[in-house]
């Protein structure tokens, strides 16, 4: 059994989001049959794949906080899938990239309905339009399925804060991302700091601590918590980039070694850079960010990579990260269920192929 499937938890946050996307579909056809297309899309992308560790994470904290299972704690919880899809359909568009779990990304989607029903302008356009609008409803409709969980009003307004920083971190991890492929920042302190924002900090410790503050968790709890959340969050996003270089594309869903077409400076890649030497350097800072790279490319870019050490060294990362954060939960006595499950989500979260 998956961890994320503990407690039928994955079930229940399709259930909760299936049922909220019903009634946001209702509204929008309500409006106009042009939003069809719209519901469509998102119930795709929602709906249709994601390992829901967001929520499991979240769930789990405030579980290990003492909480008792709740309906209403698990609808919270599932809001955490939908910032996941406005920060991947906004990523998506902003990496140039063509598929998202095997299928187009929302941009390409709406590129190829533009293109399909001959509309006025240019396809690209308005796919790039749709998927910004999109990403945007995907934050407000997040708002919105953690106000109309059934949570009390207390715990609203002890999860509002955890949650507020959340997306402003990964927002801010965004931009750090960009700003760094575009000033050739290769440091590998830069691309630590551009992990722990864009996804380590939403990933693991932020819904853990929204978990934590639905339970009304004692600060020593939280404190423990964020202790095994912030590492794991930084091993989860070692082992994404892992895969976006060397990851199989039946797997992940994405074309082989898109991050290095895509010219990301991720730890792997800072890590290549910090041991090579000018040759090697000045081959991987030619190919990377080449869209036009061929599969025999990729692979040369590969082996500089495992030549300089940089994937044992980022293996090496992800194990050092992985044992801290599991040496974390024994900080304070945590719910012992709770604790099991954690320590199976943390490596369900750093040995995954996909």
């Amino acid at each position: 059994m998956h961890p994320a499937d503990h407690a039928d938890l994955r079930a229940r946050v399709g259930k909760a989001l299936s049922a909220f996307l019903t009634e946001q579909r209702a509204l929008l056809s309500g409006i106009d049959p042009a939003l069809a297309d719209v519901a469509d899309a998102i119930d795709d992308f929602v709906l249709g794949g994601g390992k829901r560790l967001r929520p499991a994470f979240a769930y789990w904290g405030y579980r290990a906080a003492g909480g008792e299972d709740d309906d209403a704690v698990v609808a919270a919880v599932a809001a955490l899938e939908f910032v996941q899809a406005s920060a991947l359909m906004h990523d998506d568009l902003i990496d140039g990239s063509d598929t998202r779990r095997g299928v187009p990304a929302v941009h390409r989607r709406f590129a190829t309905r533009h293109t399909g029903a001959g509309w006025q302008g240019g396809a690209d356009a308005f796919g790039a339009a749709a998927a910004v609008l999109l990403g945007d409803l995907c934050l407000v409709w997040s708002d919105e399925l953690l106000h109309t969980s059934g949570l009390d009003a207390a715990a609203i307004g002890r999860a509002r804060p955890v949650f507020d920083l959340m997306r402003t971190e990964v927002t801010i991890g965004q931009y750090l991302d960009v700003h760094t492929q575009v000033t050739g920042d290769t440091s590998v302190r830069r691309a630590s700091t551009v992990a722990r924002y864009k996804s380590a900090k939403y990933t693991v410790e932020r819904p853990l601590l929204l978990g934590a503050a639905i339970a009304d968790a004692p600060p020593a709890v939280s404190t423990t918590l964020s202790g095994y959340g912030l590492p794991l969050g930084e091993a989860f996003q070692l082992r994404d980039d892992v895969l976006g270089v060397f990851g199989d594309p039946a797997t992940t869903g994405k074309p082989a070694g898109d991050d290095l077409r895509e010219g990301k400076r991720t730890y792997l890649v800072a890590a290549a850079f910090d041991a090579a030497d000018r040759a090697r350097a000045d081959a991987l800072s030619a190919g990377l960010g080449d869209p036009g790279l061929t599969a025999d490319d990729v692979t040369r870019l590969r082996d500089i990579i495992v030549g300089t050490g940089a994937l044992d060294r980022t293996e090496r990362r992800i194990a050092d990260l992985t044992a801290a954060a599991l040496a974390a939960l024994d900080a304070v006595g945590l719910d012992p269920q709770a604790t099991a499950i954690l320590r199976d989500l943390a490596a369900a979260a750093t040995s995954r192929t996909a």
